[in-house]
């Protein structure tokens, strides 16, 4: 029977160096895990950056990975978010244009407000939602946009980070 494979928020602090990234996609890659989301930025010190990605694995692949992707060079540390002892905040960003007339708009914008959505541009026949969350937030919010007609959508992928004083490590 193969284990049961789940949603990975992986987080690894890094250098900010040229080809840090594609080492790290690469090895993910390579490994055969799709990468669902990425995401890579600095943090508030610009000789590093945060790469999170979100994968599907099984927890025995996934830990293997993780300790390939800890001794790649430029990587400081890698941590997976989804082990049920590490407290943290995960969020993404959302974009969703939907269409939006006379009727509906009132009607939409009551389900933005619900959620603490910003609407952040309206046409004459569509409003454009921006909308920050947790997996299951934006699931529920997409659920009830989706009868009015979802234009498009742009997500950011999950970022994270541990509660408190504590920092992500080994």
């Amino acid at each position: 029977m193969t284990p049961p494979k789940k949603k990975h928020t992986l987080s690894a602090l890094v250098e900010n160096k040229f080809g840090v990234l594609a080492r790290v996609a690469g090895m993910l890659s390579g490994r055969g895990f799709n990468i669902e989301t990425l995401n890579v930025g600095p943090t508030h010190d610009p000789a590093y950056s945060r790469i999170t990605a979100t994968v599907v694995a099984d927890d025995a692949a996934l830990d293997r990975c993780v300790k390939a992707l800890d001794k790649l060079i430029n990587v400081i540390t890698v941590n997976d978010f989804s082990r049920e002892e590490v407290d943290h905040v995960a969020r993404e960003l959302i974009l969703v244009k939907v269409k939006s007339d006379k009727k509906t708009r009132t009607e939409i914008l009551e389900i933005a407000g619900l959620f603490r959505a910003k609407v952040v541009d309206v046409a004459h026949d569509s409003l454009l939602i921006e909308f920050t969350g947790n997996v299951t937030k934006i699931s529920a919010f997409l659920d009830l946009i989706e009868p009015f007609g979802i234009i498009e959508t742009a997500r950011t992928g999950a970022v994270a980070l541990t509660r408190g004083l504590k920092k992500a490590s080994k």
